[in-house]
């Protein structure tokens, strides 16, 4: 004996077994991103740091990668920590938070009153972006006073004397005057930069 099924028995066959076959399937939940496009936090999820121009990996960019300084977060890093200190506490072994600044910052290069303006949170910003701002990357901040902006754009890097050392050009714009400066940083230590010209 031969039965024959109508079309729309034999549609309601075809859709049955399909969604079957879709059920055995993993679903995708809301929540998982496609295969080309990784999640929102992949990379602190999956590599979880910020490796600094010699290498060095940082937890925390303080807004560098984007291109402005969080002055209140690194100033809240260096709150902690007492005036001469800076350097050989917050610049010291693994447990670093942020790049430091040491010495004087040459007034030539940014201009006398500037230089002398300058505050630790502001040299860590400076040394923090010579760390991790790409080769031609504009970072801006500003400064305590609220008058001083400041965009500090590292160059090409070089070696001298054994150091890695960047060019960088400093634009500090106070009180309506504009001042461009052209200067290099060499690494002292790990992390700690010094203006060297």
């Amino acid at each position: 004996m031969h039965i024959r099924l109508s079309v729309f028995q034999r549609l309601a066959a075809i859709v049955l077994s399909s969604g079957a076959l879709l059920a055995a399937l993993p679903a995708n939940t809301y929540g998982d991103p496609p295969p080309w496009a990784p999640a929102h936090g992949w990379r602190k999820k999956n590599d979880p740091h910020y490796v600094g121009y010699t290498g060095k990996k940082w937890d925390r960019d303080y807004g560098i990668v984007s291109g402005r300084c969080n002055r209140e977060a690194v100033g809240a890093v260096l709150g902690g920590v007492a005036g001469g200190a800076i350097g050989s506490q917050v610049g010291k072994g693994s447990g670093r938070d942020i790049a430091v600044l040491v010495g004087t910052v040459a007034g030539a290069i940014i201009g006398a009153q500037i230089g002398r303006d300058m505050d630790q949170t502001d040299r860590a910003c400076m040394a923090h972006a010579l760390e991790l701002a790409a080769t031609n990357k504009r970072v801006s901040w500003t400064g305590s006073d609220r008058n001083t902006t400041y965009l500090l754009t590292p160059h090409d890097g070089f070696r001298q004397n054994g150091r890695q050392c960047r060019e960088f050009t400093l634009t500090t714009t106070s009180g309506g005057r504009r001042h461009d400066g052209r200067g290099k940083a060499c690494q002292t230590a790990e992390g700690t930069w010094q203006v060297v010209g």
